[in-house]
């Protein structure tokens, strides 16, 4: 346009899998060069605002995005009384390889080159799906993720994989550098200084998405490349 904003358009979704529907949210700019899936875990959903403004940045650079519930409403008012579906990373793992497969079918993105984005344990449900879709999957970016809870599942990821932990999340920084020994393809750990588990220090989650959007740009291909 001529004010320099970039025109994209956005729409809800509902995915197919494991006999249920997923709600999700696709938003495609022009020209975009590959489709970046979020998957959350911990209790959270599409409306999470620290994915969210991850998704901006990388809509921003040409990228599309789908920020998805792994879980039905249902789901979500059991797993809140339990705690016991969002680490069901088996169950999730399957989702997101619903989803991916889901995208090969729709026209907006059908052809593009597939990322996933984790956070927390929805990071092993994204790392499941790497190693199951190799052929789709180019990527993945890991923030305050779980990987170690993939298992067997980190030894047949080949996908460049970025994990992202702040400096002050000890313990899961800790899981991290165990995972990352495990990974098979190219992987790196970036740790965001003075960062805790949710990156809610000035700064951090605008670190955590320029990290991501730079991994998945270099590796799905965008603008900046």
């Amino acid at each position: 346009m001529a004010d320099g904003t970039t025109v994209r358009t956005e729409r809800a979704v509902e995915i197919p899998a494991d006999g249920v529907w997923l709600m999700g949210d696709l938003t495609v700019p022009p020209d975009a060069s590959g489709v970046v899936v979020f998957a959350h875990g911990s209790g959270s959903g599409r409306f999470s605002p620290r994915n969210r403004a991850v998704a901006g940045m990388l809509t921003d650079a040409g990228l599309a995005t789908l920020l998805m519930d792994l879980l039905t409403a249902e789901e979500e008012a059991e797993d809140l009384r339990t705690g016991h579906l969002r680490f069901n990373v088996g169950l999730l793992g399957r989702r997101v390889i619903a989803t991916i497969d889901w995208l090969a079918t729709d026209a907006a993105t059908g052809q593009l080159p597939v990322g996933c984005f984790g956070a927390s344990t929805g990071a092993a449900a994204a790392l499941i799906a790497a190693a199951e879709r190799p052929q789709r999957v180019g990527a993945v970016v890991s923030r305050g993720g779980r990987p170690d809870l993939a298992g067997d599942a980190l030894r047949r990821v080949t996908a460049p994989t970025l994990l992202i932990v702040g400096g002050k999340d000890v313990e899961v920084l800790r899981l991290n550098e165990r995972a990352l020994e495990e990974l098979a393809g190219e992987a790196r750990l970036e740790i965001v200084p003075g960062a805790t588990h949710l990156f809610e220090e000035p700064g951090a989650l605008a670190h955590v998405a320029a990290l991501a959007r730079d991994w998945f740009l270099r590796h799905l291909g965008g603008r900046s490349g």
